[in-house]
């Protein structure tokens, strides 16, 4: 397809890269001229086993010669085997399946606000987020993500939300009141320039959402799924939430979310109050359960943790030599190499030319977001072509 014909095409919602991709496997992909890339995107933080995973694939091709879809008016196998695999290897108990983040986000938005009517009283309905977060493209989700940059063009916006500046108690204690019904906030800010809190921030705020007597929400769209190095974010801080909501990886790259909820808040929802057609798909669930399985029992989390710790030492180095680098963060394989000026776009453009995909969140981050498998020399690669294009800004 040209470049004319996806112009009269498809509508004008994504800066795209000037690539077609015909081919990805593993940590590559190749374009229409056969160009070899290095993938240190994800799919923005989707292919966590990488590109078309073969027990993924196997399990995909099994489960379409069974059946694509019959609908969450009966009981599917694969998604029940996945909704165990999330609760056992979580704080759960109950599991909502959906096609995506936002989904999840206002799954969990709709069930706290049911959990407030019902235990805090009818006016109790705002839910107070972050500067800098970010929960998804729908109206309520884009209410909820706290940059403005995204509310452009849509107002009126969703009553009902409250903005609080990140890793700081004490705005947030100032900004509940009677009418808040939950926090929701993302253990690591990815949109917002991977912003990784204080040590202590998230038991603080979940010390004072148990004392005001309100909802704890982890947006862990990004940061769950072994991206971090653990297999959901919170467990880098000794905390629960009361809901989470994940999919990005979850799939291993089909369509799926999930709301994740404890039992004495998910049992407000009843026949009818939410649902999603495609929620839970029988494909979507196949290709989790064995995300699941290579997570935690194929060393997957293991070569996160040492590929991340290499990568960290050697960005630091580069860091220290460098004076265009302020500072480099993140856990896990989620990275953020913050630029001291506004070179990030640049520098993921003069990268993808060199076969190296990376992502600007915005003009002064680079985030990082390769696929748990990389090996070290998927690194080694990296750093070559990165501190080549560094030396030239």
């Amino acid at each position: 397809m040209s470049p004319f014909e996806e112009e009269k095409y498809l509508m004008n919602t994504y800066k795209r890269y000037p690539i077609k991709v015909v081919r990805a496997n593993g940590t590559r992909l190749w374009d229409q001229d056969g160009k070899e890339y290095l993938d240190f995107l994800s799919g923005i933080a989707v292919l966590n086993l990488g590109h078309c995973h073969p027990k993924i694939v196997e399990a995909v091709k099994d489960q379409a010669e069974r059946f694509f879809h019959v609908s969450n008016l009966f009981y599917v196998e694969p998604q029940l085997e996945l909704a165990k695999r999330i609760c056992e290897n979580s704080f759960g108990d109950k599991v909502f399946f959906c096609n995506s983040g936002a989904e999840a986000n206002e799954a969990a938005i709709k069930l706290a606000r049911k959990w407030a009517k019902k235990n805090r009283g009818p006016h109790s309905y705002k839910i107070i987020t972050f500067y800098g977060s970010f929960h998804g493209r729908t109206l309520a989700t884009l209410t909820a993500t706290a940059q403005q940059k995204f509310h452009q063009g849509f107002d009126p916006l969703m009553p009902g939300f409250v903005y609080c500046p990140y890793d700081d108690p004490e705005a947030l204690l100032r900004a509940i009141d009677d009418e808040t019904c939950a926090v929701m906030l993302e253990v690591i800010q990815g949109e917002g320039g991977v912003i990784v809190p204080s040590d202590n921030y998230l038991e603080e705020v979940r010390r004072i959402c148990d004392q005001k007597r309100i909802l704890l929400i982890l947006d862990e769209v990004q940061t769950g799924m072994g991206r971090t190095g653990k297999l959901f974010g919170y467990e880098h801080f000794s905390i629960e939430p009361d809901i989470m909501t994940l999919a990005k990886a979850l799939g291993g790259g089909l369509p799926l979310g999930a709301m994740v909820a404890k039992e004495h808040i998910a049992s407000v929802f009843s026949p009818g109050d939410h649902a999603s057609t495609f929620g839970g798909n029988p494909l979507s669930c196949r290709a989790g359960c064995v995300v699941f399985e290579e997570l935690l029992e194929g060393g997957v989390l293991e070569n996160c943790k040492r590929q991340s710790q290499y990568l960290f030492e050697h960005l630091c180095r580069i860091a220290e030599e460098n004076s265009k680098i302020k500072e480099i963060r993140g856990k896990g394989l989620m990275i953020g190499i913050e630029l001291e000026g506004p070179w990030a776009e640049k520098i993921v453009h003069d990268c993808l030319n060199k076969g190296l995909i990376l992502n600007a969140p915005n003009p002064r981050v680079l985030r990082l977001l390769p696929p748990l498998v990389i090996t070290q020399g998927d690194c080694d690669l990296f750093l070559e072509i990165f501190q080549e294009v560094l030396s030239g800004i």
